[in-house]
Formats: structure tokens, C-alpha cells, sequence
């Protein structure tokens, strides 16, 4: 353990002794690892510590190591940073993030100290009932609300990893040439929706913590920053429901989502015209994922007759 951090974080939990319990996962192309400390003499038990290795050469699972790449990555870092620091206290009970308790910052390396969220979130799951579903799109529904209209300050301007600016590589490859044609109008029609929010920007099910009572929180915000809600909404229900899952259970799902933002929406937001024009950018939202999975990975499963039939429909009435 680098003494410069342990002096820290003892100072930020107010622990006379930490201890490294466990690696609980490494960091997307070799960043960094995930890591579990115990506290003692503090008011924590254990905390969760993100730390980022920025001296590392990325080794990127599927050989994206470019610059581009790599520079996407550092400013991930830099944004999740901000994010914990200024802005996710803001988050109210109904779209729980972990408290974020200091950070550090040496060269190439960061630490990020976090609450650990296995006290009272422990679970993880690799499916869902669909009330686990709907839990997962209040949180969604409550992050928007409280977020309506806030200006991503510190974070990216355009949230969500897969934002067209930001992946010119996996454009160039992309087959559909209909599509590809379409790409900038699809991002242009997202970008200057009405009513913008704070996004989550990689709310898939494994960013998704779950507790015994049902509740939910959630974890990852390396691409948190301004955007139609719409796009969280149709990558979740993507990473978590098959395509004819997500064909049946649509309209029931998103009515579920809006019913849950009608309650977290500032009074003075005019929530019908906001979910008539978010409604609309549902299908939108979902070309523009799969304008980056079919240049990233044209062979991925969630590249399923179901979303192929929305980006045919979105591509005929552009």
C-alpha cells in the first residue's frame, strides 16, 4: 500500500488502521483495481477504494489501445473524480449512490474512498424479475428528476460511453451504411432535446446494487454528464432483458419509468410535454447504441431483431 494514501484515507475515515481485504475487481483495460479496506477505529468498517493507474499501458479486452482510447479513459477518471467530490451528494435516498468519503491524488495514480455499499446493498445480480426491473428504473427515473435541467458542470458535456464524438474508430467501421449516414443527425436530434438531465452513462445490471428489501443503488460514473434520459433508460433495459423481452414488456416499462419521473420532477417542470418529447427519443436512443455496437462489435448479441427493427423505423423518419 503506497504510505502516502494510507496516511490519507486513515485521516479521511478517521481510522487508527486500515487493511487490504480484497481485490474486488480490475479496472476496464488494466487501470486501475477495485479494492476492499478494513477500518479500524472508525466510524466504517470497511470502505471501497477506486484506485486508477494512469502509468499502465491500457489493454484494451478487444485491442481498442489507441490514443483516442486512452485519453477517453483518463477523462473518465477525472469526471467520476469530480463527480463523487462535488456532486453526488446531491443524490436524494430514491437514486443511492455510495458517500463519498476523500480522495487522493499522486502523479499517474488516484484513490478514490467510497462507502462500501455491501453493508446494506450486497446483492449483485446477473438477472432480474421484473419488479427487480422496475427498481432499477425508479432509481433511473428519481437521477433524472433530481437532475432536470442542471448544467454538467465538471462532467462530460455529452454523457454515456458510447457518445458519438468520442468514438470515431468504431464509426469508420460500422457496415450499415444507411446508418452510418444517419449517425450525426441521430446524435444532433439527442443532443438538442428539450429537457436534458444529468445521465448515468453506463447504467447497465452490473452497475446496479441490490439490497435484501429491494432497494437500489448504484455504482461506475466514469461517463456521467448532460443528456436525454432516454439513453440510460434504453441501455438498462438492453443489458438486463432479451430483445423479445424488451419488445413485450416496452410500453408497460417505460410507462412504469414516467410514472416514477412524474414524482421526482420539480413542480415547475411541464412533465407532459417532458414525456411526450422523451417518449418519442426512446427508439432514438436505442438506434444511437446500436450505431456503436455495430462498429465496436457487429457480432454482439443485443444486436437482435428487435433493435434492428427500431433503428429501420428511426432511420425512415429521419
Amino acid at each position: 500500500m503506497n504510505s502516502n494514501f494510507k496516511t490519507y484515507i486513515l485521516k479521511a475515515t478517521t481510522a487508527s488502521d486500515c487493511k487490504e481485504l480484497e481485490v474486488i475487481q480490475s479496472l476496464w483495460s488494466g487501470y486501475g483495481e477495485i479494492v476492499r479496506y478494513s477500518l479500524e477505529g472508525s466510524a466504517y468498517v470497511t470502505a471501497v477504494v477506486k484506485h486508477i493507474d494512469l502509468r499502465a499501458e491500457g489493454k484494451h479486452p478487444r485491442g481498442w489501445d489507441t490514443d483516442i482510447s486512452h485519453q477517453r479513459k483518463v477523462k473518465s477518471y477525472e469526471v467520476e473524480t469530480y463527480w463523487y467530490e462535488y456532486w453526488s451528494a446531491k443524490c436524494s435516498a430514491d437514486c443511492k449512490v455510495p458517500k463519498y468519503l476523500g480522495g487522493y491524488a499522486e502523479k499517474e495514480q488516484q484513490w478514490i474512498i467510497l462507502e462500501d455499499l455491501d453493508i446494506d446493498y450486497p446483492l449483485r445480480k446477473q438477472e432480474l424479475t421484473l419488479m427487480e426491473v422496475r427498481a432499477c428504473l425508479k432509481w433511473l427515473a428519481h437521477f433524472h428528476g433530481r437532475f432536470m435541467n442542471f448544467e454538467p458542470t465538471g462532467l462530460w458535456e455529452v454523457g454515456t460511453y458510447w457518445h458519438l464524438a468520442t468514438r470515431p474508430d468504431e464509426w469508420e467501421l460500422i457496415e450499415h451504411k444507411q446508418l452510418k449516414d444517419a449517425a450525426s443527425r441521430i446524435d444532433e436530434v439527442l443532443n438538442k432535446a428539450k429537457y436534458q438531465t444529468i445521465v448515468h452513462g453506463d447504467a447497465k445490471l452490473a452497475n446496479f446494487c441490490f439490497s435484501e428489501d429491494g432497494k437500489v443503488a448504484a455504482v461506475d460514473f466514469q461517463y456521467v454528464g448532460g443528456g436525454c434520459g432516454m439513453k440510460d433508460v434504453a441501455y438498462f433495459l438492453g443489458s438486463c432483458m432479451s430483445g423479445d423481452e424488451c419488445e413485450m414488456y416496452e410500453k408497460e416499462l417505460l410507462d412504469c419509468y414516467f410514472r416514477e419521473l412524474r414524482i421526482a420532477v420539480s413542480p415547475s417542470i411541464d412533465f407532459d410535454a417532458l414525456e411526450q418529447e422523451w417518449k418519442g427519443l426512446y427508439r432514438v436512443a436505442c438506434t444511437d447504441f446500436m450505431r456503436f455496437l455495430l462498429g465496436w462489435m457487429p457480432t454482439h448479441q443485443k444486436i437482435n431483431d428487435y433493435n434492428l427493427k427500431m433503428v429501420k423505423e428511426v432511420l425512415s423518419k429521419l
